[in-house]
């Protein structure tokens, strides 16, 4: 049994959109709101406030500003809780040292994307063939391409920026298809020319989805630079613009999610290299092509996967000079450290390496040594 969330496209009226749009304002209102009065609280009191004093705060807010009742209270108090959450995330890592992490900003009305989440309460939300019965929306249709299992928790919905909406139905209690177990052990070299290397040899392309659309990409944006500002021509562009952005990112979750699956179902224990993707995009010259291959949300997507699945992955330290060691004999040459050596000889063994299949089954034997399996 697991948590699994099932995202459908979601199809509302023009009565249940103008719903919508007056939700997606008073959450980001309400987020805001209190945003601010936290900083003010703090600024002149040296206090905080937390979830709990903003939820009683809401109360005489909603007095106050009638047209807050108008819509789904648990979207309110659900951005109430993102606020609080945003405020935890940003003081845990300031006391890690992390100064990265950002301060909690305002949401900006002109930004494209918008969501609330509602929660599940007295069969508020119920599936009733392919509609979906959502608080204050009532049925809204929805594309039903699977049958929602387990016990419904909540549901997040999404207004992209290319104007389509989606619905993320969040169930506990799914009953998760067991994979037979296997004693494969696969070692995983990611990389950039081939998105993966593993360890047996097997080579996964890199699609390169960004590169194919870049020329579109580019023509559109040109197009929307010539619009005039605050124009309706320019905002048609924009949604224009949007679609291509979000085909890019569909294909690229397509892929990402058929390979881990592939990978979680074939084999036992997995072994990545630890990567620095946040250092590594910093080098002007690779940031998009890293960006582009999304290793950081690949390694996302096997870690959950394989804490369905029953499956290991072990995570080597990215300081471990996995394309310098021989794999058969253990002797380090340092002259590989230039990434132009594809193929070199061990002096060694006289062993001729492929770079990356070396590096990959490297991995993998230093994954199987931090987990006891060899000595």
């Amino acid at each position: 049994m697991a948590e699994k969330a099932f995202k459908f496209r979601l199809y509302p009226n023009k009565k249940q959109e103008e719903q919508l749009a007056k939700t997606f304002g008073c959450v980001r209102f309400v987020y805001n709101y209190y945003l601010a009065k936290r900083i003010e609280l703090y600024k002149l009191e040296q206090k905080s406030m937390n979830y709990n004093a903003c939820s009683a705060d809401l109360t005489n807010l909603k007095k106050e500003k009638e047209w807050l009742k108008e819509i789904d209270k648990f979207a309110l108090q659900n951005s109430l809780k993102d606020l609080d959450k945003a405020y935890q995330n940003f003081f845990r890592e300031i006391k890690k040292g992390n100064n990265e992490q950002g301060f909690p900003k305002f949401k900006s009305k002109h930004n494209n994307k918008h969501s609330y989440r509602t929660t599940f309460t007295n069969n508020n939300i119920e599936i009733k063939d392919n509609k979906i019965k959502l608080p204050k929306l009532g049925l809204v249709k929805f594309a039903k391409s699977r049958d929602i299992q387990g016990r419904i928790l909540n549901c997040t919905i999404t207004k992209m920026c290319s104007g389509k909406y989606f619905i993320s139905i969040c169930c506990t209690d799914v009953e998760i298809e067991k994979y037979d177990d296997n004693k494969n052990i696969i070692g995983i070299d990611l990389g950039i020319k081939d998105f993966a290397i593993c360890s047996n040899g097997e080579t996964i392309a890199n699609p390169k989805y960004l590169s194919k659309l870049e020329k579109k990409l580019k023509r559109e944006q040109r197009k929307l630079s010539k619009k005039k500002k605050g124009s309706k021509n320019r905002n048609k562009q924009r949604v224009k613009l949007n679609i291509v952005h979000e085909k890019i990112a569909n294909q690229r979750n397509d892929f990402l999610h058929k390979t881990s699956t592939k990978l979680i179902r074939e084999n036992q224990i997995i072994c990545f290299e630890d990567l620095n993707v946040k250092g590594m995009v910093k080098n002007h010259k690779l940031a998009k092509a890293i960006s582009d291959v999304s290793w950081s949300e690949f390694v996302r997507q096997n870690n959950y996967k394989a804490l369905w699945h029953d499956r290991i992955i072990q995570k080597i330290d990215s300081f471990f000079p996995s394309s310098q060691l021989c794999s058969v004999c253990g002797y380090k040459n340092i002259e590989v450290k230039d990434l132009s050596i594809r193929e070199w000889k061990c002096p060694e063994c006289n062993t001729i390496h492929n770079r990356d299949i070396n590096a990959a089954i490297n991995i993998k034997n230093e994954g199987m040594r931090l987990l006891g399996l060899v000595a």
